[in-house]
């Protein structure tokens, strides 16, 4: 008996990566997982129905059940079909684990329009419509009186809390993430549900290069996203967790620092040395990932 014993898990770009680390370790767990991947390249290119596959053929030879979905979940088609395929298989949807993305890296000069909306796509897109749609399933649940208790954990980043450089479309589409799951877990709270995020530090295909002094792996992060899948995580919402090799940290957002109030209009020269007053008073910033001296 897991904790996630009876519960089926949705897991989006669970072919390979922290993804598919997710996938394994939920069925472990007890999970019944949909095991979503487009099969892309780093980039987005080249869709294969294999990687997805070849998680669901570990999954049972482990002894566990799983299935494969390889729809495009940043479409309204796709992502409703994510959810269908839960419902149609196992008769029921309880956790949703937003996972799928990829990256195209340029300085911001040299950054493409249509990169700059690809990044956004696939990260922002493909949390929004398949939190839509399962959450359309858990209201109709909870309004015809069937208990429900769901989880979702949405996949953000270090680049997205504190910037990165040479990543702006994709620090843009993590802090986005970071936003929408404070929305859903109080718009969704009344039908029992709740919203996390993560934000993993982990060697993965997409990391290695960027990143490549990481020293934790997927599998290191993937029990705190099992965790937030599971009803043991009951009254935890609307948090970020970052998760690196042993260590986990609760992440503290946007909180009013010093602050004064005149009661009047500033000038523009009193709203200056105000600023810079209450700025002197305030913490500094955390630093931005690969500024220069970091």
């Amino acid at each position: 008996m897991g904790i996630c014993d009876g519960r089926v898990v949705i897991v989006t770009g669970a072919g390979r990566g922290l993804g598919r680390a997710h996938a394994l370790a939920f069925a472990a767990e007890g999970a019944r997982v949909v095991v979503n991947d487009l099969g892309v390249g780093l980039d987005g290119s080249g869709p294969s129905a294999s990687p997805a596959q070849q998680v669901v053929d570990e999954i049972r030879r482990a002894g566990g059940e799983a299935c494969a979905h390889g729809g495009d979940i940043a479409t309204g088609e796709g992502a409703a079909s994510l959810v269908a395929a839960a419902l149609d298989t196992y008769g029921r949807l309880d956790t949703l684990v937003n996972n799928a993305g990829f990256l195209r890296d340029r300085m911001l000069v040299n950054l493409d329009e249509d990169d700059w909306d690809a990044v956004l796509r696939v990260h922002v897109k493909g949390h929004f419509l398949p939190l839509k749609h399962a959450a359309a399933h858990w209201r109709a649940a909870s309004k015809a009186g069937r208990p429900v208790a769901a989880r979702v954990v949405n996949t953000t980043s270090g680049a997205g809390l504190l910037g990165s450089v040479g990543q702006a479309s994709y620090a843009a589409a993590k802090a986005a993430i970071v936003a929408l799951t404070l929305v859903a877990a109080e718009e969704l709270r009344r039908y029992g549900v709740q919203a996390n995020a993560i934000a993993p530090a982990a060697r993965t295909r997409m990391t290695e290069q960027t990143y490549a002094s990481l020293q934790g792996v997927p599998e290191d992060v993937s029990p705190l996203v099992v965790w937030l899948g599971s009803t043991s995580s009951a009254g935890v919402s609307g948090r970020v967790f970052e998760a690196e090799a042993g260590r986990i940290t609760v992440m503290e957002g946007w909180h009013p620092g010093p602050t004064t109030d005149k009661g009047t209009r500033w000038t523009p020269t009193e709203a200056g040395e105000t600023a810079l007053k209450l700025l002197s008073a305030a913490r500094p910033p955390g630093e931005v990932y690969g500024a220069a001296g970091g």
